[in-house]
């Protein structure tokens, strides 16, 4: 069974763009992807281990991941599945939090030369010209699709934020930028962000006249629709002096009958 099969196989994969093409190039270790990591907290959860066994499962198959940091998507919050504003972070807590990432990162993926790349969108959002922006790619986003998209449906009604309404645009830029400093021809991530996804591929088609991908994982639920990786305690993380060893695996060991098909396999890993 060749690694396309196999996501499919264990429920992983939610949506694509073109599956036919996305096949082909995972199968034949022709796709070098992203998927994208805001640093909201100074550790990686397990909602962030799906994410991680998918990029090593791809990475094993000879395809390259490209890890992005979000030092500069960090400066203005993800609304994706969120009932409210997220609390702004100084830049020196991003920067504190995106070297843990980084750290942490390093002990799932090989980032040795060729292997992988690690890379922080800060880089070339904390340089943009607001009106330069604008006249780049604010031709290339209609507002009424912006507005129809399940990333903000669920904020218009206690009200969304304009910070919040170029997430979409700066998310998007980053596929953009991607794509052609490294031949990044595809991304990945959760269910929740598969929107934004689709304004990177289109913005890219729009400017560049190229075609890329996109695919969503499955979000990590309960049998009530929760995410999951949620205690009484709060989140499960991969950081053991945040979640220790034992509370990890007594998190799995604990998951209801109901939700075990839905666990990564990797799950038995110690924390990182």
């Amino acid at each position: 069974m060749k690694i396309y099969d196999e996501l499919v196989a264990r429920g992983l994969i939610a949506q694509v763009t073109n599956e036919e093409e996305i096949k082909n190039m995972i199968d034949n270790g022709k796709a070098t992807f992203y998927i994208g990591f805001d640093p909201t907290a100074d550790s990686l959860h397990v909602g962030h281990f799906m994410a991680l066994c998918l990029m090593k499962r791809l990475q094993m198959a000879g395809n390259r991941p490209i890890a992005l940091i979000g030092g500069g998507t960090g400066m203005v919050g993800d609304p994706s599945g969120r009932s409210d504003l997220r609390q702004m972070m100084t830049p020196e807590t991003i920067k504190h939090n995106c070297d843990c990432f980084k750290e942490q990162m390093s002990r799932f993926i090989d980032f040795s030369e060729g292997k992988a790349l690690m890379v922080n969108n800060a880089d070339w959002l904390m340089k943009l010209n607001y009106i330069e922006l604008l006249r780049e790619v604010g031709t290339c986003f209609s507002v009424n699709n912006m507005l129809r998209a399940e990333c903000y449906k669920q904020r218009m009604e206690k009200g969304l934020s304009f910070l919040e309404f170029n997430y979409m645009i700066m998310q998007s830029y980053d596929f953009y930028m991607l794509f052609q400093k490294y031949g990044c021809n595809m991304q990945f991530g959760g269910d929740d962000q598969w929107s934004n996804m689709l304004g990177g591929t289109e913005l890219i088609r729009r400017k560049l006249g190229k075609d890329a991908h996109a695919m969503t994982i499955t979000l990590l639920l309960n049998s009530e629709g929760k995410k999951m990786g949620k205690t009484q305690a709060g989140a499960v993380w991969l950081d053991p002096n945040k979640t220790s060893p034992f509370e990890f695996y007594q998190y799995w060991r604990n998951v209801n009958d109901a939700d075990v098909l839905k666990m990564p396999a990797d799950a038995h890993l110690p924390a990182a």
